[in-house]
């Protein structure tokens, strides 16, 4: 499966794209910055309140459009709230000059994903959220909806993460099944069409199966970990004969069923299942780095947490039913790093689990 330096950029090469100016940085990288595939984005000083998500669009830049759109500015130096309902736009610390052989997709990393909180990344003429075209020039910028939660945020904060690529990445169907079959991508048969599919968990012990984000609670700070009582944000979802009922606009946390490799040479990123199988979304924040449920990594294989809305009417979720895919993609290189094996890690050989800002549920 060899891509002869083609694939997802690794840590090292990160780095050097940071020490080349590849990747333009307004302050100095933070130690942990940098992924084993990916380097997280921080946030800026000052964040936009605006009336409408947008993209910028061919020949406009982002700060035009914000002219059109913005409708107050909050100084984030000290620390501020993001309402619950509202959308930002927030410059980043990051931009970048990307040689012309190299493209970059965002995504939420997994915490920002587990507090329901949506953000995308948007950028100068850009037509599509998080997709980056090869050779991009500019600056960054994460737009940022809190949905169940409102959240305090400081400079620095990060909430998005970007991976690199270079050529062709993603791993046919075909080398799938060869992967699965030489060390086994998942804990059972292999749900291979366009990705490694994946299942809900809802016949788990006294048929606990996740959580539902209560509607009026208080802020969140990002930067406390292991602080909130989950009591107080969280009511807890049991299943009833391997089945529960989405609610309209609710939003779940629940688990996969399948326990999840990612070998040291591959990377994925969770995608949507086909909106034909029922009227909800499963959230796809985050990416999976390479060494996630490694075995060799302290993990037997680890089961995606899955960040769940439900949409117009109420859905009958079934026990095992298909609600995602994993797209697997080929590493340019090993990284240096490895995900929970040189690189601490909040999430490895995780079950159902809320985000690190809260303590663990009692029971």
């Amino acid at each position: 499966m060899s891509q002869t330096g083609q694939g997802v950029l690794p840590s090292q090469t990160i780095e050097t794209m940071l020490a080349s100016g590849e990747i333009t940085v307004s302050q100095p990288v933070f130690d942990g910055q940098v992924q084993p595939a990916s380097l997280d984005l921080r946030l800026g000083t000052k964040a936009y309140r605006v009336r409408a998500s947008f993209l910028a669009g061919h020949g406009n830049k982002v700060e035009d459009r914000l002219r059109e759109f913005k409708m107050h500015e909050v100084d984030l130096s000290n620390g501020a709230v993001l309402e619950k309902g509202c959308v930002y736009v927030v410059p980043l610390m990051e931009g970048l000059n990307l040689p012309a052989d190299v493209n970059a997709v965002a995504n939420a990393k997994s915490s920002t994903g587990r507090v329901d909180l949506f953000t995308r990344c948007i950028t100068d003429n850009g037509i599509e959220f998080d997709r980056i075209e090869a050779g991009y020039t500019g600056p960054l910028y994460a737009e940022i909806s809190p949905r169940s939660f409102s959240i305090l945020v400081r400079p620095g904060m990060r909430l998005n993460q970007i991976r690199f690529r270079k050529g062709q990445s993603v791993l046919t169907d075909e080398w799938l099944q060869v992967l699965h079959d030489d060390i086994g991508l998942v804990n059972g048969p292999a749900q291979i069409d366009q990705g490694l599919g994946f299942s809900v968990d809802l016949a788990m012990p006294n048929n606990l199966v996740g959580y539902r984000a209560k509607p009026h609670t208080g802020l969140i700070d990002l930067d406390l970990i292991d602080h909130y009582d989950p009591d107080e944000y969280w009511e807890p979802v049991y299943a009833e004969k391997g089945r529960i009922i989405l609610d309209p606009g609710a939003f779940y946390i629940l688990v996969s069923r399948e326990a999840v490799h990612i070998p040291p040479n591959c990377a994925a990123e969770m995608a949507p299942y086909l909106a034909m199988v029922g009227e909800f979304r499963v959230h796809y924040a985050g990416f999976f780095d390479p060494g996630f449920g490694n075995a060799g990594a302290g993990g037997k294989g680890s089961r995606g947490v899955l960040e769940v809305r439900c949409h117009e009417a109420p859905f009958a979720l079934e026990h095992g039913q298909s609600v995602g895919r994993l797209v697997y993609e080929y590493m340019a290189e090993v990284p240096d790093v490895l995900y929970g094996a040189d690189l601490k890690s909040n999430y490895q050989g995780q079950g159902l689990k809320l985000s690190k800002h809260f303590k663990t549920p009692k029971g």
